[in-house]
């Protein structure tokens, strides 16, 4: 990998971690335009770990919201009182939340590492998962802000997080899309998203690290693949938080359709390979 691969790489990553449009399936896609090997297993450590770029936009993003959350949870440790707090239950909910998708990605990481890599597994699941996007947005209500969420809404948003573990579903589709069937307007079920994508993939980052730091990457590539992802995460955030006020997710079906056909178009011409 050289530095402008990087530069690249932290550029989509950036893009389209909080987009509904699977930052992970983009990066496949990209790095086998690159001519990177794809099911190299330093490959998928570096796409997981730049992702911590994009985490740290969201820290810098949501500081007042991440400090509020975090005063109420450590003031309920010791308070009955503090405990019965909207922003101490909303700081469980978000831990709960995330943690099938630690558990799923831990037992799933061979099938994530390996065929899951495969640019047909992209396709197919940018291209799938758009029907679920398609149908959330027709049976949303969007009637529940952030002080109905309950330990239930958490836990199923949750476990659609962990569909995303397949390249090509998005973290942020998955869940923008389960929080949508919960009943929750948009703003509140992608503020969701964006604190569900702390815990997870700041593990999966760190968890990553060992494998990303080989030499086939390069401390410097990593470096400065999750430095472009934060500055270009945290102008993305804003965008998207601002769109999907005023806007449903159907614009990013008809993308994750058009990107899907292309890469099936290049596969069955022989143009790529699928790893």
């Amino acid at each position: 990998m050289e530095i402008w691969h990087a530069i690249v790489l932290g550029i989509v990553e950036g893009v389209t971690e909080f987009l509904p449009v699977s930052s992970t399936g983009h990066l496949t896609i990209v790095e086998k335009l690159l001519g990177l090997p794809i099911d190299d297993p330093a490959i998928t450590a570096y796409t997981a770990v730049i992702q911590v770029g994009a985490i740290a936009a969201v820290f810098v993003y949501f500081r007042r919201d991440i400090g509020r959350l975090a005063s109420a949870w450590f003031r309920g440790i010791g308070s009955a009182a503090a405990r019965r707090e909207p922003d101490y239950r909303f700081a469980w909910y978000v831990v709960a939340g995330s943690v099938p998708v630690g558990i799923a990605g831990y037992l799933g990481q061979d099938l994530i590492r390996g065929p899951l890599r495969s640019l047909w597994w992209v396709a197919g699941s940018l291209i799938l998962w758009s029907a679920v996007m398609v149908l959330a947005e027709w049976l949303a209500t969007q009637v529940r802000g952030e002080r109905e969420l309950r330990l239930r809404d958490s836990l199923i948003i949750g476990l659609a997080q962990c569909l995303a573990l397949v390249p090509g579903v998005s973290r942020s589709g998955a869940t923008i899309s389960a929080g949508l069937l919960r009943g929750f307007d948009r703003v509140t079920a992608t503020r969701l998203s964006f604190f569900l994508a702390i815990p997870a993939l700041t593990a999966a980052g760190i968890y990553e690290l060992p494998a990303a730091l080989s030499e086939s990457i390069g401390v410097a590539n990593l470096v400065v693949g999750t430095v472009v992802s934060f500055v270009v995460a945290y102008a993305s955030i804003a965008w998207l938080l601002r769109f999907v006020a005023g806007h449903s997710l159907l614009t990013f079906v008809w993308y994750r359709l058009a990107v899907g056909g292309l890469v099936i178009g290049l596969l069955a011409t022989g143009t790529i390979t699928a790893t």
